[in-house]
């Protein structure tokens, strides 16, 4: 009998010593990487924390670590947060670092368009969206577009359930106020998502899902979810059928606008001040387009791509931003009182029943407010990390040497998170790093603060995203106060925009100022 034992006993300290160890893979030490799986077992062990974790991982191991993925698996890769490695990426050795073949395979469903895009078809794209961007015309319909959708779209739903007394999902709000405003900037179509009854919209929903697809792509090894796409089956299957949705939507929108078009003899200079980008790019003279066509291909994948820059990444932002402030009462504070300076001008501002609506202009003044926006950016990036892929073997600031068929993950997460880049304080929210001594914002290089990338492929809706985030902020904070609902979880999704998994849940009172 004693004999016998000794296999179970032998077996019983192993598994002992398994799971000691896969705590310590969890919360202590760095992954161990194993034959035939590599580091595969750490990762999915932290699959629901990958961003704190993968922080926690370039802490530990100067700001740098290769991860191994099992054998034939495909997804090796080299994480940074070095800002010298970023500036080096995407400023000084730009050439050398696009976002190469595999990216545009796992990010397949963005097409042609300008963040799948290297070289001459990116340069040419940047060009034509830069000026179609800063035109004085579409400047002026952003600021008409966003005031109005914050009148008619978020004061009515947000009374609604003021009156009601029950929670909101402050983060469901913002993503349909950002879907109605992107799709009237894109097509001039508002398809009122953002509504009291709050209705359901298969197109927003198709985004989420593929942008939870592409994520997991990163994760698991790529026969897998090829091999899931040819079956049709798990995320790969909701990854299809967004496609299919996302082609319906943007294709109507296509079709409709050409339409409008060939009905109107001549769209005379000043008759629309409601100048999409779509109907932009239909007037355009061909001379004009850089050696671009205006297939319905080109403006489907244009519209999908814009898209999901113009309304994930704010709602992201707004979202965390306001469970910031409630975290911290004493930033809220500031902000009120910087926002009443500017309300006593009350010829600068519109009455809307009980509420106050801000001019951008204004807007524009205020410093805490700015820094305190750059702040929620550092520590919450909508896009978490960022994909690179070397032509050529290069050797990084850091040392580390990258071959061609190097996938390079820039984690922003973690940079905003790192004391080397921002000091013993960094996990703080303090608006206040962003104000220098003379009471003006502070400069960040880009390279540090990456959330709007770096560069030359440097974020082109950067001004139009803080207009969007600045109207809808200091209007909200100063007209209603939101008050987090203590038991609900507040956690980043495995998605490529970081969104909180389960919503933002909130109780919504009337501020009396």
């Amino acid at each position: 009998m004693a004999m016998l034992a000794w296999p179970e006993l032998l077996m019983a300290v192993g598994c002992f010593f398994f799971l000691l160890n896969l705590r310590c893979w969890k919360y202590n030490t760095l992954p161990i990487n194993w034959p035939v799986v590599g580091m595969l077992p750490s990762l999915l062990l932290n699959i629901n924390r990958v961003h704190d974790w993968s922080t926690q991982l370039l802490s530990r191991n100067s700001l740098h670590f290769p991860f191994q993925g099992p054998w034939f698996g495909c997804i090796n890769f080299f994480g940074t947060a070095d800002p010298a490695n970023v500036r080096y990426m995407l400023n000084t050795n730009f050439s050398n670092f696009p976002k190469g073949p595999e990216f545009k395979e796992i990010f397949d469903i963005l097409g042609d368009g300008i963040f799948n895009s290297d070289m001459n078809q990116w340069r040419a794209q940047r060009r034509i969206g830069h000026a179609l961007i800063n035109h004085p015309k579409f400047l002026r319909f952003l600021i008409k577009t966003v005031r109005e959708k914050v009148e008619h779209g978020l004061f009515p739903v947000l009374d609604e359930y003021m009156d009601k007394q029950g929670p909101l999902d402050l983060q469901d709000v913002f993503k349909r106020f950002m879907f109605d405003t992107t799709c009237i900037f894109l097509a001039g179509v508002d398809p009122t998502c953002l509504a009291a009854n709050m209705p359901k919209v298969p197109m927003a929903q198709a985004l989420d899902d593929a942008l939870q697809a592409i994520f997991y792509r990163h994760v698991i090894p790529k026969f897998v979810w090829k091999l899931q796409r040819i079956m049709g089956v798990g995320i790969e299957k909701k990854l299809t059928e967004a496609w299919g949705t996302l082609d319906d939507f943007v294709g109507q929108c296509v079709f409709e606008k050409r339409e409008q078009l060939r009905r109107s003899e001549k769209v005379k200079e000043g008759d629309n001040e409601a100048m999409d980008l779509l109907t932009s790019f239909l007037l355009t003279e061909e001379e004009e387009m850089n050696g671009l066509n205006k297939s319905d291909k080109f403006l489907r994948d244009t519209m999908v791509n814009y898209m999901v820059a113009g309304r994930d990444t704010v709602s992201s932002a707004l979202t965390w931003f306001f469970w910031l402030l409630s975290k911290n009462p004493s930033a809220e504070t500031k902000l009120i009182e910087e926002l009443k300076a500017i309300s006593l001008k009350k010829n600068q501002t519109t009455q809307h029943e009980r509420s106050v609506v801000f001019d951008i202009k204004q807007l524009n003044e205020l410093v805490y407010l700015h820094g305190a926006l750059c702040e929620c950016l550092r520590l919450f990036p909508p896009v978490p990390f960022e994909h690179k892929a070397p032509i050529e073997q290069d050797i990084l600031p850091s040392g580390h040497t990258m071959h061609p068929k190097s996938k390079i993950l820039i984690s922003l997460y973690a940079m905003g998170r790192m004391e080397e880049i921002w000091g013993k304080d960094c996990l703080q929210f303090k608006p206040e790093r962003w104000i220098s001594r003379d009471g003006r914002i502070k400069y960040e290089p880009p390279y540090k603060f990456m959330v709007f990338n770096a560069g030359p492929r440097i974020c082109l809706g950067k001004e139009v995203a803080f207009t969007q985030m600045k109207m809808a902020v200091a209007t909200l904070i100063y007209n209603y106060r939101f008050e987090p609902v203590e038991s609900h979880p507040v956690v980043p999704k495995n998605s490529i925009i970081l969104h909180m998994e389960h919503g933002l849940l909130v109780r919504i009172k009337r501020r009396l100022i």
